[in-house]
C-alpha cells in the first residue's frame, strides 16, 4: 500500500512520498498529492525516495511547481529525476488551447462554408475551361481512357442494375396492388410502375448504384494519386492532369447513366411484369396499357436528368479524390465523401427538376 506523509516542521508543512515511487505508486498517489499540494503551500521531501522511475518523476516535479523539493540521497533516483527535469524544460508541454466563443466558432463555421463554395466553383470553372479546351483539340482526349471507364462504370454495372430494376419493379407493383385492388384499378398498376420508373425512379437508383461502384473508385483513385504525389509529379512533367485524369472520368459518367437508367427502367418494367401476370393479367395488356398512357417525352426527360446526375457524380468524385488530404485515412475519407455528396447532390437535382418539370407542366 503506497502512501504519503503529511508532517508539520516547524512553520512548514513536509510531505513525504514512499521509497518506492514508481509507475503504479505514482498512479495512486498522483491525486493525493496534487490535492495536498494545491491546498498549502507544502515542501516535498523526497530524500527517502530509493525507486524513482520517471513517472514518479513527474509527479514530484509536478507536485513540486513552485515550491521547495528535497532530491533523493540514492544517486540512481536523484539522477533519474534531475533528467526528467532537464527534459521538461527543454519541452515544455503544451497550453491547452483556448475555447473561442459560440459567436466565433458561428463565424469560422460560416468563413469555412463560403471557403468551401468558392473552391467548388473554382473547380467546376476549371472543368469548364478544360472541357471547352479539349474541344478546341478533341485529339488530347484519351479515348482509351474514356472506353475503360465506360466499361467499368457501364458494362460491368449492367448486371447489378437489371438485378435490382427488376426487384424494384416487382416490390413497387406488389406494394401498389394492394390499395388498387380495392377499387378494382389493378389494370392502371403498369401505368403508375411505367411512369415512376421512367420519370424518376430509374434514374435514381442508377445514379446511386453509380455512386456507389463508381464515384467511390474515382475518388479512391485520385486520393491514392494524390497521397503518393503522382498527381504533382505529372504537373511537374508538363501534363495538366484535370485534361489527364478527370475529364476522361466525368465524360464516362455523363455517357453511362441515361444507359444505367434504361437498363433500370427496363429490368424494373420486365418485373412489374411478372407481377401483373400473378395477377391475371396477360402481357399484351400491360403492353397496351404503357402505350397508352407512357410518352417519349417521359422517356427524354428521365434520360436527360440521369446524364445531368452522371455529371454531378463525376465532379464530385473527382473533386473528392484531388482535395484528398495526407495520411493512411486520406483515401477511405475521400471516398466516403465522395459516395455520400454524390447520393445528396443526385437527390437535391432530382427535387429541382421535379419542381421545373411541374412548373412547365411536362
Amino acid at each position: 500500500m503506497t502512501a504519503v506523509d503529511l508532517v508539520q516542521e516547524g512553520d512548514a508543512m513536509v510531505l513525504r512520498p514512499p521509497a518506492t515511487l514508481d509507475l503504479p505508486a505514482a498512479a495512486a498517489l498522483w491525486r493525493p498529492m496534487l490535492g495536498a499540494v494545491a491546498e498549502r503551500r507544502v515542501t516535498i521531501d523526497a530524500s527517502g525516495v530509493t525507486k524513482l522511475d520517471s513517472a514518479g518523476a513527474v509527479l514530484l516535479l509536478e507536485a513540486a511547481g513552485g515550491s521547495e523539493l528535497r532530491p533523493p540521497q540514492d544517486a540512481k533516483a536523484a539522477a533519474t529525476l534531475e533528467r526528467m527535469r532537464l527534459a521538461l524544460a527543454a519541452a515544455p508541454p503544451p497550453k491547452p488551447a483556448l475555447q473561442p466563443h459560440w459567436v466565433s466558432r458561428i463565424g469560422m463555421a460560416v468563413l469555412n462554408g463560403i471557403g468551401g463554395l468558392g473552391r467548388r466553383v473554382s473547380f467546376l470553372g476549371e472543368v469548364t475551361l478544360g472541357t471547352l479546351a479539349m474541344l478546341a483539340r478533341p485529339w488530347r482526349m484519351r479515348r482509351v481512357e474514356v472506353l475503360r471507364h465506360l466499361a467499368e462504370a457501364g458494362t460491368a454495372a449492367f448486371g447489378l442494375c437489371a438485378l435490382l430494376g427488376t426487384l424494384f419493379g416487382v416490390i413497387l407493383a406488389f406494394q401498389s396492388s394492394i390499395p388498387m385492388r380495392q377499387y378494382g384499378a389493378e389494370i392502371f398498376i403498369p401505368n403508375l410502375v411505367g411512369i415512376s420508373l421512367l420519370r424518376e425512379l430509374g434514374g435514381l437508383m442508377a445514379a446511386i448504384i453509380l455512386a456507389g461502384r463508381s464515384g467511390s473508385a474515382y475518388a479512391a483513385e485520385l486520393a491514392t494519386m494524390k497521397v503518393n504525389d503522382e498527381i504533382d509529379a505529372l504537373a511537374t512533367m508538363g501534363v495538366d492532369p484535370l485534361a489527364w485524369l478527370v475529364l476522361p472520368r466525368i465524360l464516362a459518367t455523363i455517357l453511362v447513366m441515361p444507359v444505367l437508367a434504361l437498363v433500370v427502367t427496363l429490368s424494373g418494367l420486365v418485373g412489374m411484369g411478372f407481377v401483373m401476370a400473378t395477377l391475371g393479367y396477360p402481357p399484351p395488356a400491360v403492353l397496351s396499357q404503357l402505350r397508352q398512357y407512357l410518352q417519349v417525352g417521359d422517356m427524354v426527360g428521365g434520360l436527360f436528368k440521369a446524364a445531368c446526375f452522371g455529371l454531378a457524380i463525376g465532379l464530385i468524385g473527382c473533386r473528392s479524390g484531388l482535395k484528398a488530404g495526407g495520411g493512411p485515412r486520406a483515401v477511405g475519407d475521400a471516398a466516403t465523401g465522395a459516395v455520400v455528396a454524390s447520393i445528396v447532390a443526385t437527390v437535391v437535382l432530382d427535387g429541382i427538376f421535379a419542381v421545373l418539370f411541374f412548373r412547365l407542366g411536362w
